[in-house]
């Protein structure tokens, strides 16, 4: 067994690696090799779900019909609000899931060096200054420096770089990264969150998504209850002037507040996420974090990684490039597929042995010496079938050119000159060169160019994002040349920056520059993340795209995050969405879904805004004409799940998307809805006055009539409202309208047999639901116009 010499952080030396007593001290000193998980109580959690503006606000609602006698409608109110709670409660728990999954990368287990012996020791107990083995196809779990040996290791979940980066004494290995070629004996330098891994799974668990969607809706919600309560508060006073006593007053006020606050919203908005994310499963995207189906919607940005996702993450020969007059391209094919290692373990190898022309080579290896890092070239030895051996090396272009002798020196600066424009293009260069002898000079036979080259769809997922006018930012840690070549290859553009020199800027120069570059290079963990959240602060909506450990953090952030298929474990835990099918055509679905879930909450916001301002100037006008209210409190809790509830259908109406990203304009949508509304009080205003003056009815039943009318009106005005044309431009889903006729039919029968509520007279019921219907005509010639006019679409 070897006896490593190596020096620990407190400067002692040490030839066997740690002992145990050691080993059990720092990781005290340390801890575990893992990322530490926010804990939180369910229960609690649950709790918190009733604390807030609006629970607020149906529990002070709760408590006045209490206070009032009204024990019903009390207990409805509580279930509304638990509902509500449930519904919520089951719909978010992705951040710790994406925590969780990102730590099983490191729960395995490796050799390690303790007590002078090797023993398999689970990668969570690693501490600094652990001495482990790191063998073929292992995933690094902590950061660590080579003490002996050589190797490959893949960085690209990392990096994005597609080539394996070579290592060897002295060398960092960053944890995450995968050893592909070789084994390596090392020295764990920092382990959990100060390692290159845990500090990407810092920035995941701390990105911090907003759904700005869920913003607006209760801004909007906000300034709803704000009428509410000023009216309420307006008509509490006159009642309080005239005479009226402090429990009318009370049941007045609940009553406003009941058809102010939104009951339903939590429910429906999950109602609607859940629809989407149904519909994109069958589309081969699984949505993980609900509300980015409808944050989707207003995405104008987005950030596309390279490597493997516009990319293959596949090295092929682009172009062959033949540097003697007898060489041609099929024998330069050939001759390369022979050189390799035949297994195509190594990229370079796999994409070689590509080349062949046929199966059958017409030549056998009889040596074979791997890459090395040090003479930086594969070495190869062939024998033909009819017995002529030679030598084949392939490898770096300059170090390969120095050992061709015979060469001239313009003949060197002419292939150099090939390896230059190579690299301009994006490709890197690969020089294969043969002998005949043991004792010949090289000669050069031809250049290789390769790359990781576009996936097939790329070019066209580009030009459908840019059609629903998404601007597209390619993400790469390839160098600046390679990013240029995929990104004219892809439509995307030319101007693209190193993550370097955004570093470099201040913060107003990097707003500044993200809103003009096609795109950015050498870019690390950190530098996605940043460049995600400095659109985010200029007030773009941002989706992102990825792979690998280093997407993660942008993952995260992003409104909607998506990890392609075959995307490693950590991308999909933090993304919002996962690609399940090749191909990338899942993005543009899952923004035109986003942008249907948008038009439905477009829908139940017009129809709750239209309500409240209906029902809050129908309160106010009857009482100060009337001193009655034109509902009862009971006839208010019937109207809550008449209108409220029955608006989830909303979540499977039939609508289409709209061919740019979806922004709420907060002022045009409440003055449209408003202007909607007040026409809607003034029939429902219409047949409370009916009520009494024609129809002769006492106040208990006319209160029954006016929640008949308001209940009739609910269904017409969702009718009305799903469509920005007229009603009749396209056919609503099947689900609403079965939602509407039975709940029309229900109240029907309510009113008419006098279930619950004091029943009325055949005729009056008659004549109320012609008024509903032919003002609902009309209002709908009305709410065309308004929609035009504060351009509501």
């Amino acid at each position: 067994m070897d006896t490593l010499f190596n020096q620990d952080y407190k400067g002692h030396l040490q030839t066997a690696g740690l002992t145990s007593a050691e080993a059990a001290r720092r990781l005290l000193q340390y801890g575990p090799n893992e990322v530490a998980e926010p804990k939180h109580h369910p229960f609690l959690a649950f709790l918190k779900r009733y604390w807030g503006p609006m629970p607020w606000l149906l529990e002070i609602a709760a408590v006045l019909a209490l206070l009032v006698g009204h024990i019903t409608e009390a207990l409805i109110i509580v279930v509304l609000l638990t509902i509500n709670a449930v519904i919520g409660s089951v719909q978010s728990n992705s951040a710790a899931r994406s925590v969780r999954m990102l730590k099983q990368n490191l729960q395995v287990q490796l050799p390690v060096l303790r007590d002078g012996v090797w023993q398999d020791i689970a990668a969570r107990e690693l501490v600094p200054g652990d001495v482990i083995t790191l063998s073929l196809g292992c995933i690094v779990p902590a950061d660590a420096s080579v003490l002996k040996g050589t190797g490959d290791v893949d960085l690209s979940s990392l990096t994005g770089e597609s080539l394996p980066k070579t290592v060897g004494s002295g060398d960092l290995v960053p944890s995450g990264s995968v050893v592909v070629r070789g084994k390596l004996q090392a020295r764990v330098d920092a382990t959990g969150e100060n390692t290159t891994y845990g500090k990407t799974i810092s920035l995941v668990r701390d990105a911090q998504p907003r759904s700005h969607q869920q913003d607006l809706l209760f801004e909007i919600v906000r300034i709803m209850m704000y009428v509410g309560v000023a009216a309420s508060g307006v008509v509490g006073i006159y009642a309080l002037i005239t005479g009226k006593s402090l429990l009318s007053i009370a049941s007045l006020v609940v009553t406003f507040l009941m058809g102010a606050v939104p009951v339903a919203l939590p429910a429906v908005l999950s109602i609607v996420q859940a629809a989407g994310a149904t519909t994109l499963s069958h589309e081969g995207v699984l949505v993980t974090r609900l509300d980015s189906v409808e944050d989707a919607a207003s995405i104008d940005v987005f950030c596309l990684d390279k490597t493997g996702t516009l990319t293959k993450n596949q090295l092929e020969v682009q172009t062959l490039i033949p540097l003697t007059a007898a060489s041609t391209p099929d024998e330069i094919k050939q001759l390369a597929a022979i050189s390799c290692d035949q297994t195509g373990s190594e990229p370079i190898d796999a994409a070689c042995l590509k080349l062949a022309v046929s199966q059958d080579l017409n030549a056998h290896q009889i040596a074979f010496s791997p890459f090395d890092p040090v003479t930086k070239c594969t070495e190869a030895r062939v024998r033909f079938s009819d017995g002529q051996e030679l030598t084949l090396v392939k490898g770096a272009p300059r170090v390969i050119l120095a050992r061709c002798t015979q060469l001239s020196p313009d003949e060197q600066a002419h292939i150099l000159n090939l390896v230059g424009k190579l690299s301009h293009k994006g490709l890197r260069a690969i020089l294969l060169a043969s002998k005949t002898g043991t004792t010949m000079p090289l000669q050069p036979v031809g250049l290789l160019g390769l790359a990781d080259p576009p996936r097939e769809d790329a070019s066209r997922l580009i030009g459908q994002l840019q059609a629903l006018q998404i601007r597209c930012v390619m993400l790469t840690g390839d160098d600046r040349a390679i990013a240029q070549e995929i990104a004219a290859q892809v439509g995307i553009g030319s101007t693209i920056i190193r993550a370097s020199d955004l570093r470099k800027l201040s913060h107003t120069e990097q707003l500044s520059t993200v809103e003009t570059a096609d795109g950015f290079a050498e870019v690390l963990p950190e530098d996605k993340h940043r460049i995600v959240s400095l659109l985010q602060e200029n007030g773009h909506s941002v989706g992102m795209t990825g792979d690998g450990v280093n997407d993660a953090p942008a993952l995260r952030q992003a409104e909607l995050g998506c990890a392609v298929e075959g995307a490693s474990d950590i991308a999909r835990s933090s993304a919002s969405a996962v690609l399940t099918t090749p191909g990338l055509i899942g993005l543009v679905r899952a923004v035109t879904e986003s942008r249907r879930a948008y038009q439905r909450m477009l829908t139940w916001v017009i129809n709750k805004v239209t309500k409240v301002i209906e029902t809050v100037v129908l309160f106010t006008l009857a009482y100060f004409l009337t001193g009655s209210m034109p509902i009862t409190l009971l006839g208010m809790s019937l109207l809550v799940f008449a209108n409220d509830f029955a608006t989830m259908s909303i979540a499977t109406d039939n609508v289409k998307a709209t061919n740019s990203p979806n922004a709420w304009q907060l002022r045009s949508l409440v003055a449209a809805a408003s202007g909607l509304g007040a026409l809607f009080a003034l029939e429902d205003l219409l047949i409370w006055v009916l009520s009494t003056t024609v129809f002769g009815l006492d106040q208990n039943a006319a209160c029954t009539l006016v929640v008949f009318a308001l209940v009739v009106n609910s269904q017409i005005r969702i009718l009305c409202v799903r469509e920005r044309n007229h009603f009749w431009a396209s056919r609503p889903g099947i689900g609403m309208l079965v939602v509407a006729l039975l709940t029309t039919a229900l109240f029907l029968g309510m009113v008419l047999f006098g279930w619950i509520v004091p029943a009325v007279s055949c005729g009056a019921v008659l004549t109320t639901g012609v008024i509903c219907l032919v003002g609902g005509i009309g209002i709908d010639f009305a709410k065309v116009a308004l929609f035009h006019a504060f351009r509501v679409k």
